[in-house]
């Protein structure tokens, strides 16, 4: 499946601010961090570098060039559209941690390694949404230098924090922002305006360090240079006032290993999707939007099919524009959301039945067998 996207991500965090999961495409209140913008699962891969005594950082001049820091571009081939974020490196041989949003639709990706220019194509080994974190790993990569991961579990309340990333989408010298934590175990929920799904994390790690769009998923770290936490969201304060507080938000380093650490091991859950994406072919939006020259939805709820992408599954099946997709595999589907969810169990290859109701009102079900597609 694919959904119509308007590039925006927005809602509301801990204390009501406005918070935006950071890729570069900016909306009227928010962002998304990561520039708008599949190889089978590693396994017997070592683990991420980690210790309690590594080298001093200074907080205030770091330099950008420290190990393990990935620049991502990625090309949406789909929505005829390029994007750009950051990564961590896990270890040596090219696993990459980074926000799903940064990866997701992206139908090739490169990574850039900071600290030697290295560039390299990445295959995305999987990745959760729910959580907003995937893996991919940098193609033919052998002997380089991955960041040093620390316990995020012991990060305290005015912790003297650095980020580093691809702010901008510039590409080339990560930049480098300072700040300290200043609160723990927030609340983040971001809203996909584009179908009215939402997406909320809990358990952030709160900083002051001003991030920027382009700086979603990498490093925050603690003054020894160890990563604590992975940027994902911020305050879009400082676009609507001047002088407005930071507040950036990173998904602690300790959950993020966890699932990083299953993904590499191949283990897919009800969350965690390992492996290509199936595609249904469809552009969906939520039933109550219009689609301009067709009559009113047919069926109260489900994922509105608001057009058909060329040569894929469902234009063979013979969905029609205007209709509403109401069942994948005997499960309801009542909302866009909720679509990408049932076909995030199955993969390329795999035959569905998708039941639907087209412009008149009458029902079909419909054997469908899904495509390649970009990851959701």
């Amino acid at each position: 499946m694919y959904e119509i996207p308007d590039g925006r991500r927005s809602g509301g965090g801990a204390g009501g601010g406005c918070v935006v999961v950071l890729g570069v495409l900016a909306a009227l209140a928010v962002l998304l961090l990561g520039l708008n913008f599949l190889d089978e699962p590693s396994r017997n891969v070592p683990p991420p570098q980690t210790t309690s005594s590594a080298p001093a950082l200074p907080p205030r001049t770091p330099s950008g060039r420290s190990p393990g820091v990935v620049i991502i571009d990625t090309v949406q081939g789909l929505r005829n559209t390029r994007a750009a974020g950051t990564g961590i490196l896990m270890d040596a041989s090219g696993h990459v941690l980074t926000n799903n949003h940064v990866i997701q639709g992206a139908t090739s990706i490169r990574g850039t390694v900071a600290d030697n220019g290295r560039r390299f194509i990445a295959d995305v080994l999987g990745y959760q949404r729910s959580g907003d974190i995937a893996v991919v790993r940098l193609r033919g990569a052998s002997r380089l230098r991955p960041a040093v991961f620390g316990d995020s579990s012991r990060v305290s309340l005015d912790d003297p924090v650095t980020a580093i990333g691809n702010a901008g989408g510039k590409g080339g010298t990560p930049s480098v922002v300072t700040g300290t934590v200043t609160a723990l175990d927030q609340v983040v929920t971001a809203t996909d305006e584009s179908n009215g799904t939402s997406e909320r994390l809990t358990g952030m790690i709160e900083t002051n360090a001003p991030i920027r769009p382009g700086d979603s998923g990498g490093p925050l770290l603690n003054a020894a240079g160890q990563v604590i936490g992975m940027n994902t969201a911020a305050s879009a304060g400082y676009r609507l006032e001047e002088g407005g507080a930071e507040r950036g938000f990173a998904i602690p380093s300790n959950r993020a290993l966890t699932v990083a650490r299953q993904i590499q091991r191949g283990e897919a859950s009800a969350t965690v999707h390992i492996g290509d994406t199936a595609m249904l072919g469809v552009q969906v939006r939520p039933v109550g939007g219009t689609v301009p020259g067709s009559p009113p939805p047919p069926s109260p709820t489900g994922a509105l099919i608001a057009g058909l992408l060329p040569d894929t599954p469902a234009e063979a099946a013979g969905l029609p524009r205007g209709g509403v997709i109401v069942s994948l595999n005997g499960q309801r589907v009542d909302s866009p959301g909720k679509l990408t969810d049932l076909l995030l169990l199955y993969h390329p290859g795999d035959t569905v039945s998708v039941g639907w109701v087209d412009p008149s009102g009458q029902r079909f079900t419909t054997s469908v067998t899904l495509a390649k597609g970009p990851p959701q």
